[in-house]
């Protein structure tokens, strides 16, 4: 729940407008409280968690630095809410980024079964003003006005700090959904953040990889109908639905099968690993999250020029290709229709 909150004005630095810093606390009756903890809390829908970074130390992550001083003394809070509202004006180097109000709040955490809690502090910043009208009586009728506020269907942009994990970065939950042509503002410039390298992270990262292989690079080694890629990807996905661990070795030898696919597979995937800089484990619990928001570009479609798409869900051997005097064809088997 919510025990601290308090919000600044950050204007566009490059666009000479204000930073305006307020001195203290908002004082909030109890049902503002929970419109506000409604509206900030829940626009954090995915699993996906982040970590501050630094190219030096961590404490020189001004975000970082500043949140940890509120969880290691509250009475830091209003000081530090101000660091942070300043490094979010620093940090515009765009004249395209929205002016806002920003909420800094300290959210203490529910108590677990062994009694410990973790505590959290939120970044909100509200830049969007939609229309709405007023409506009052004016003697014998009523009167309407048009007037301009924070809409509560979606915020803006957020992060949520846990107190946790302090030693690698933090916790970190973010949200972006005003990028107003700058992508890097909120994630790079301002928290500088990368994810987590947790569960959903090597669940991402290992269906992605896969992904760009079947339809990228294996075409290019191997004889491949979009048959067979199509049914590379059902078997993948389906891996990872039906499972809830993940081996390298056992993965490769029900989906890819052929030693020679999986040696370029191998190959790919230390290419990418190389030209992404990241480390991809071969031996995780499998996040459902992640292969639930990764499903979504596993689609196996095959498109035959303007005329049909064929969407493959099923068994291979039910499609057969082929050619004759009129063209090229498809053929499906198929016990009943639906």
């Amino acid at each position: 729940m919510i025990s601290k909150i308090i919000v600044h004005k950050v204007g566009n630095r490059i666009n000479q407008e204000s930073l305006i810093l307020s001195q203290e606390e908002l004082q909030l009756d109890e049902e503002m409280t929970d419109l506000l903890e409604d509206f900030f809390l829940k626009a954090f829908k995915s699993e996906e968690q982040f970590r501050f970074y630094s190219e030096t130390y961590l404490v020189n992550n001004p975000v970082y630095g500043a949140v940890s001083e509120i969880f290691e003394d509250s009475r830091n809070f209003v000081q530090e809410s101000q660091n942070i509202a300043e490094h979010l004006y620093d940090a515009t180097e765009n004249p395209r980024v929205q002016n806002g109000e920003v909420f800094i709040v300290y959210f203490e955490g529910e108590e677990n079964q062994d009694g410990s809690k973790v505590d959290s502090v939120g970044i909100f910043k509200t830049e969007n003003k939609n229309p709405f009208l007023k409506i009052f009586p004016q003697g014998e009728t009523f009167d309407i006005e048009k007037d301009y506020g924070i809409g509560l269907s979606k915020l803006d942009k957020g992060a949520l700090i846990y107190n946790s994990s302090k030693e690698t970065g933090f916790a970190v939950s973010v949200v972006d959904n005003n990028k107003n042509g700058d992508a890097d503002y909120w994630f790079e410039h301002f928290l500088k953040v990368k994810q987590r390298d947790d569960e959903y992270f090597h669940t991402q990262e290992t269906l992605t990889v896969y992904k760009d292989f079947i339809t990228k690079q294996l075409p290019q080694e191997f004889e491949v109908s979009k048959a067979d890629q199509a049914d590379f990807l059902n078997k993948s996905i389906n891996f990872f639905k039906e499972k809830e661990t993940f081996d390298y070795e056992t993965f490769t030898k029900e989906v890819l099968e052929d030693e020679h696919v999986i040696e370029s597979f191998g190959n790919f995937k230390s290419d990418y690993e190389q030209e992404m800089q990241v480390s991809i484990s071969e031996d995780f619990a499998i996040n459902e999250a992640a292969v639930k928001k990764q499903g979504r570009h596993f689609k196996s479609v095959i498109k035959l020029d303007k005329n049909f798409h064929i969407y493959v869900h099923g068994d291979r051997k039910m499609i057969e290709t082929g050619q004759d005097e009129k063209g090229k064809y498809y053929r499906l088997y198929f016990e009943k229709e639906n």
